[in-house]
């Protein structure tokens, strides 16, 4: 049976904030964007339960979309997208859960490319091209969190992360979704 969510809450209305700023902050609960464009169900799969451990998890519907960077010239494979709402077990700080995210993309084989690697100071491998489709194993994308020592009634105090905003069509849908 689903359960409402802590979530009913109006986007337009919440503080948005760069994640740099919150990196030592600690984080109770999250909106999670999942994407995969390379055998989704399995690395989807994979990573909700890698998420689970972390504590109790809500998905939206997983639905497929065109890659919203592909043209005539260089086609990409779809994605297929799914959002999560994690209300994490313990608190855990931004920067912990920002590695452990990128742990379960390199889990699912996920590489990155060289450019990456230097602008976040990550090690990870540069990303294998072959030609111009871009096969994305996982990918994870935190666009909202909430701090420690909000409760959940707090649906003002959910803060969007920038870099994030304005969602694409598909997270705001996962979103909606999950508030309902």
């Amino acid at each position: 049976m689903r359960q409402a969510l802590p979530l009913g809450l109006d986007v337009t209305k919440l503080k948005k904030c760069a994640p740099e700023p919150l990196q030592s902050q600690f984080v109770t609960a999250l909106v999670l964007a999942l994407g995969s464009n390379h055998h989704a169900e399995h690395y989807l799969a994979r990573v909700r339960e890698d998420l689970a451990v972390l504590g109790e998890t809500n998905y939206s519907i997983a639905f497929q979309n065109p890659d919203f960077t592909a043209t005539l010239e260089q086609p990409k494979p779809d994605y297929t997208n799914q959002c999560v709402y994690l209300a994490l077990t313990s608190p855990t700080s931004l920067q912990q859960l920002q590695q452990i995210f990128k742990q379960f993309e390199g889990d699912c084989g996920r590489l990155r490319p060289l450019s990456r690697l230097t602008h976040t100071k990550n090690k990870y491998l540069p990303e294998a091209e072959s030609g111009p489709i871009r096969q994305v194993t996982m990918d994870i994308d935190i666009l909202l969190v909430k701090l420690s020592g909000q409760s959940d009634q707090d649906n003002n105090e959910w803060i969007i992360m920038a870099d994030r905003y304005p969602f694409k069509a598909h997270e705001n849908t996962g979103i909606v979704e999950l508030t309902i």
